[in-house]
């Protein structure tokens, strides 16, 4: 019987590392796009999330098989459980990473973004994020868990910069209003990555100490 647990469990992190893997690679397409919509696969992108989508169901659906027919105990049932969390958390960042596609899909904001190009630096360290949550899962890692969330700060500060610096922008003369908009959305989404990604290093440390922190 612990050996089919075990096989199970080990199933389910495989899953579980499979849409960590398409995260990072929806994240990655819709930051590409800030150099250029000419970066944008739109329908790889739509196929992507449509994949993290049924993926869900089916992490779901295994995690209340294994709670319910194996009765796991301590450990076992803390990384279960996280894994209901997690998969939760990795299917908004599908999402929000999806938005931040469309956003830059119907509107050209190159010039604004090489006028506000912390924006470009907020990317990738919300994408850093997203990869150290999913590596922190993966090597089992409380360590790699605390330095994601340590990241928020920075982004919560990016975040509020670029704000501040949009604002100004609206100021200007020549300013385009409808592109500073999107800006901001996209900061706003990429954000909301970010604490998606700390939620899933918060988990992870669950799963590996039994205390969930605020």
């Amino acid at each position: 019987m612990r050996s089919r647990f075990e096989s199970q469990l080990e199933a389910l992190q495989k899953d579980m590392m499979y849409m960590g893997g398409l995260c990072e690679e929806m994240i990655a397409r819709s930051v590409d796009a800030l150099n250029g919509p000419g970066q944008l696969d739109e329908a790889m992108i739509q196929q992507t999330y449509q994949q993290m989508e049924a993926l869900e169901q089916a992490i779901e659906a295994h995690c209340l098989k294994l709670l319910l027919r194996q009765q796991p105990v301590a450990r076992d049932l803390r990384t279960v459980s996280s894994a209901l969390k997690m998969v939760y958390d990795m299917k908004r960042i599908g999402a929000q990473s999806s938005e931040v596609a469309d956003l830059i899909s119907h509107t050209t904001m190159i010039q604004l973004v090489d006028e506000i190009p912390l924006i470009k630096k907020m990317a990738e360290q919300v994408s850093q994020m997203v990869v150290g949550s999913i590596d922190a899962f993966v090597k089992e890692s409380d360590v790699l868990a605390q330095e994601v969330i340590a990241k928020d700060d920075t982004v919560d500060q990016y975040f509020g910069t670029i704000k501040e610096k949009l604002a100004s922008y609206l100021g200007m003369q020549s300013a385009n209003g409808d592109q500073a908009i999107d800006l901001l959305m996209i900061a706003k989404y990429l954000e909301r990555i970010g604490d998606h990604a700390v939620n899933i290093a918060k988990w992870v440390q669950f799963a590996i100490t039994g205390q969930l922190e605020g």
